[in-house]
C-alpha cells in the first residue's frame, strides 16, 4: 500500500513538471491560425458603424464593415483603392440650371457634384439570424414572424439562434446606412458635416424625428428597445440606387474630401434585416444589438463578446476574397513585404483579443510571446519599446535575440491640451471684456505646458515633436518643420532659433486676465481648474498627470485630476462636463481639412455631436473652413490655411501639444506588419506562423525545474521516512506479539 502511494507522489511529480505551463490561453491555442493581442480599459461603447468614432472602437468595425473605398497597404502617399465598390468613381458636376460642368470648373460655379458608384456584385453578408428565411422566403425572426421574449429566452449571442442566413450586398444598403445619419436614437457624431452636403439630409433628420415620435408616442421614455424605425420608408434625395449595384449619391457644391469618407465605416453598407432583428423586445437586455454584435460583410465577423474581458472575431466565410497587394514602396520588398504577392486574404482566421489593464503587464506578455502585437490599433507601441531597448543594454541584446520587429512611422496625427469654451471659467467670455481675459488665460496656459521638456525629453516612450498649430506635417497646407515657423502666442525667435516663451510672460498675461498670481484678482481665491484626462490614472499615466500639474503649478493654478475611463470620458464631452481635456486624432483621411474640422464650429461635440471637443466657433475660421472645402491643393487653399492657423493659434482653444513619433511591434512570426495610421483593417493583411510561435513560446518560456525536483525529494524523503515508521511499528508489534505470556485454559 505505501509503496503504491509513493508511486502516485512520483507520477503526479512527473506529470505536473510535463504540464507546467504559464500561458493565459487554452492547451494548444498557440498552435491555431490566430492572431492574439489585447485592449484595454473597456470594452467599444459602439459597434454600430454610425456611432462609431473613436480609435479603439476602429480595430473591430473595419475588421467587419467594409464601405466602398479604402486605402492601397503599402504605397504612401496613401492611394484611395476600391473595396465594395467596384471602382473609386470621379464626380460629374452640374450647375444651378442642372446643366453639366467641365471637371475644372470653378468652384464657386458648382451647384451640384454627382458621385455614381458602381458596387461589386456577388458580395454577401456574414452569417448572421436576421436573414434567416423558411421555406417560403419569410423572416424567421423579425418581420413576419417577430421574436416573443419566451422565444428570445436567455439568447446572448447571434449564434445561439439555430437558423443563420445571408443575402447579397446590394446599393440600397449604402443609402440605407447614409439615411441612418439623420437618427435621433444614437449617437452620429459625422451627421453636421454630412448633413452640409449631402442633399435632402438636413430636411430628411428633421422627417425623421417627426416620424419617430409618432413612433414613440405614448411609451415609457426610459424604452430601451424601441420599435423599428424603418429608413427605407422615407426617400433621401442626396442618396439612391438607381441600380441594384449602382449608388448614387448628389452633393451640394463641390467638395473633394467626400471620396475619403467613402473609406470609413460610415458608409459601408448596412442591411435594415439588421436593424429590425435588434429592434425587438429583449435584445437590448440580452446584450444584442450593433454595439456587440455588428453585422458586416467584411473580412471578419464577432463571434464572442464579454464585456470588458475578451472578443474574438472569426473569419467571415461569406467575405468576397481580395488579394494581397504586389506593389509597394522602396525597400518593401527587402522588408518581405511583398512576400505574400496575389495570395488571398485574410490569411489569419481567428482575432483572440482579451483585456490587458496595465502596461506592464501587457509588455512582459509581448516579451513573453504571448501577445502577437500588444494592442492592433495603437501607433506609439514600437516607440515604446526602442526606448526600453536604448535605455538598458540587457534588454536591448534581448529584443535582438527574440527577433522582435519595430518598425517607424512619421504619419498624421496629434495630441493636444483642449479648453471647452462653453465654460464659463476658460471658455468663451459673456462681453467681449470678459471673453478677452478668457482668452489670456488660455494663452497663459498654453505657453507653461512646456511640451518640448514634457514630451521631447521625459516621457520619450510615446513622445514627438512639440506642434505649433493642429496641422502635423506631411499634410498639404502644414507648415510645421519649414523655416521658422512657429505659434508668436507661445514661442518667439531668439538669434534664429525659435524657443518657448518665459514664464514671466505667461504671468503677465495670467494677470491681465483677472488672475495675478495664480488667484482671484476680486475675491483672493486660488484659481483651481479641471482636467478631464480620457484613461483611468493607471501608474503609467500617474506620472504624466503629476507632470501637468506641476506646468500649471508655474502659474499658482492648481489643478484638478478628474480621470475617467474613456466610456465616461465621452459621455462628460457630450454633455458639456468637461473643462480642460486630453485628446488626439489619428487622421481619418490624408487631407488639411480633417484636422480644421476638429475646431468647426457646426461640428461641436456638446451641440451637435461632433468630433469639435472644444465646442470653438469663431465666424472668420468657420467661413474659412467652408471655403477650404472647396478648394484642391493651391495657392488659394495655402492661403485660407495660413489664415485659419493664425486665428486659433490667437484663440487657443487648444494648446497645440504634439506630433507624435509612431511605430508598431511585432513578433517576429507575424508577417506583413507596416505601421499606418489610415489603414484599420490590418488584421486581413497579418500573417502569423503558427508553428515558430508555439516554439518560441515553450523556449521562452521554459520551466524551471529545480524547485520541483527538490519538492519530488522532500516527498519521497518524507515516504521513505513514514515507511521506516511503518516498518518498525510492524516489527515491534510483531516482537510483542511474539514474547507475550501464554494465558492458561
Amino acid at each position: 500500500m505505501l509503496r503504491r502511494c509513493c508511486l502516485g507522489l512520483l507520477a503526479a511529480w512527473v506529470l505536473g513538471l510535463a504540464g507546467c505551463n504559464n500561458s493565459p490561453y487554452p492547451v494548444g491555442a498557440e498552435r491555431e491560425n490566430t492572431l492574439f493581442y489585447s485592449f484595454d480599459e473597456r470594452s467599444p461603447r459602439y459597434l454600430d458603424p454610425t456611432a462609431s468614432y473613436s480609435n479603439p472602437e476602429s480595430a473591430y468595425t473595419m475588421q467587419v464593415y467594409e464601405p466602398p473605398y479604402g486605402y492601397h497597404y503599402l504605397k504612401r502617399p496613401y492611394q484611395l483603392i476600391p473595396k465594395a465598390a467596384a471602382e473609386v468613381a470621379r464626380p460629374h458636376y452640374l450647375d444651378k440650371d442642372g446643366r453639366p460642368l467641365p471637371d475644372d470648373a470653378p468652384g464657386e460655379t458648382i451647384a451640384e457634384s454627382v458621385y455614381d458608384i458602381p458596387i461589386r456584385p456577388g458580395m454577401r453578408y456574414q452569417p448572421h439570424p436576421a436573414f434567416a428565411v423558411d421555406a417560403q422566403g419569410r423572416h424567421r425572426y423579425h418581420s413576419e414572424h417577430p421574436l416573443s421574449r419566451a422565444e428570445l429566452g436567455d439568447k446572448r449571442s447571434p449564434f445561439d439562434f439555430e437558423h443563420l442566413g445571408t443575402r447579397e450586398v446590394v446599393a440600397e444598403d449604402f443609402v440605407y446606412a447614409l439615411k441612418r445619419h439623420a437618427t435621433t436614437r444614437i449617437e452620429a457624431p459625422v451627421f453636421a458635416v454630412f448633413a452640409e452636403y449631402v442633399i435632402g439630409l438636413k430636411d430628411y433628420a428633421g422627417l425623421i424625428k417627426r416620424e419617430d415620435a409618432r413612433l414613440l408616442a405614448g411609451l415609457p421614455e426610459d424604452l430601451r428597445d424601441k420599435p423599428f424605425l424603418d429608413f427605407r420608408r422615407w426617400p433621401l434625395a442626396g442618396a439612391t440606387a438607381p441600380g441594384k449595384h449602382l449608388l448614387r449619391i448628389r452633393l451640394k457644391g463641390k467638395y473633394p474630401q467626400w471620396n475619403y469618407w467613402m473609406a470609413l465605416p460610415f458608409t459601408a453598407p448596412l442591411p435594415w434585416e439588421a436593424d429590425a432583428f435588434y429592434a425587438q423586445p429583449g435584445m437590448n437586455e440580452n446584450g444584442l444589438s450593433l454595439n456587440q454584435w455588428p453585422v458586416g460583410s467584411g473580412p471578419y465577423m464577432m463571434k464572442q463578446f464579454v464585456r470588458d474581458r475578451l472578443h474574438v472575431l472569426v473569419r467571415n466565410p461569406n467575405f468576397r476574397g481580395e488579394t494581397y497587394p504586389c506593389e509597394g514602396m522602396p525597400g518593401d520588398r527587402e522588408a518581405g513585404l511583398l512576400d505574400d504577392c496575389g495570395k488571398p486574404m485574410p490569411f489569419i482566421d481567428t482575432l483572440y483579443v482579451t483585456i490587458e489593464k496595465e502596461k506592464v503587464a501587457r509588455k512582459e506578455k509581448f516579451k513573453q510571446g504571448y501577445f502577437d502585437v500588444p494592442e492592433i490599433e495603437r501607433p506609439e507601441w514600437g516607440v515604446d519599446f526602442r526606448t526600453d531597448a536604448e535605455d538598458s543594454d540587457e534588454v536591448a541584446a534581448l529584443f535582438r535575440e527574440r527577433g522582435f520587429q519595430f518598425p517607424l512611422m512619421t504619419d498624421i496625427s496629434n495630441w493636444y491640451l483642449g479648453f471647452n469654451m462653453l465654460d464659463p471659467v476658460v471658455g468663451q467670455g459673456a462681453t467681449p471684456e470678459e471673453d478677452e481675459r478668457h482668452r489670456k488665460l488660455r494663452q497663459a496656459i498654453a505657453i507653461v505646458v512646456d511640451y518640448e521638456e514634457g514630451y521631447g525629453r521625459i516621457f520619450k516612450h510615446k513622445g514627438g515633436v512639440a506642434a505649433h498649430s493642429p496641422l502635423p506635417p506631411g499634410l498639404f497646407g502644414s507648415r510645421e518643420g519649414v523655416g521658422n515657423f512657429h505659434n508668436p502666442v507661445t514661442h518667439k525667435i531668439v538669434d534664429g532659433q525659435v524657443v518657448r516663451r518665459s514664464v514671466d510672460e505667461a504671468k503677465q498675461l495670467l494677470a491681465e486676465a483677472g488672475y495675478p498670481g495664480g488667484r482671484d484678482a476680486l475675491t483672493g481665491k486660488p484659481l483651481v481648474l479641471n482636467y478631464d484626462f480620457q484613461r483611468a490614472v493607471t501608474p503609467e499615466f500617474r506620472s504624466e498627470n503629476d507632470w501637468m500639474v506641476k506646468q500649471f503649478a508655474k502659474l499658482g493654478i492648481q489643478l484638478e485630476i478628474r480621470a475617467t475611463d474613456f466610456n465616461q470620458y465621452q459621455d462628460k464631452t457630450l454633455k458639456g462636463k468637461h473643462q480642460i481635456y486630453w485628446a488626439g486624432w489619428l487622421a481619418d483621411y490624408p487631407d488639411t481639412e480633417n484636422f480644421m474640422f476638429l475646431l468647426y464650429g457646426p461640428n461641436a461635440k456638446s451641440r451637435n455631436n461632433g468630433e469639435n471637443i472644444s465646442n470653438y466657433a469663431n465666424p472668420e475660421f468657420d467661413a474659412l473652413y467652408r471655403q477650404l472645402q472647396l478648394l484642391d491643393d493651391g495657392p488659394e487653399k495655402q492661403a485660407a490655411i495660413d489664415r485659419m492657423v493664425a486665428i486659433v493659434q490667437r484663440d487657443a482653444p487648444w494648446c497645440f501639444g504634439y506630433f507624435p513619433w509612431g511605430g508598431l511591434a511585432f513578433q517576429p512570426w507575424v508577417h506583413n506588419g507596416k505601421p499606418s495610421i489610415l489603414i484599420r483593417d490590418m488584421a486581413k493583411y497579418y500573417r502569423v506562423d503558427a508553428a515558430t510561435r508555439a516554439a518560441r513560446q515553450a523556449e521562452w518560456n521554459a520551466p524551471v525545474r529545480w524547485p520541483m525536483a527538490v519538492v519530488a525529494l522532500g516527498l519521497l524523503a518524507a515516504a521513505w521516512g513514514a515507511r521506516r515508521s511503518f516498518r518498525a511499528r510492524e516489527t515491534a508489534t510483531a516482537r510483542r506479539a511474539a514474547t507475550r505470556p501464554t494465558l492458561p485454559t
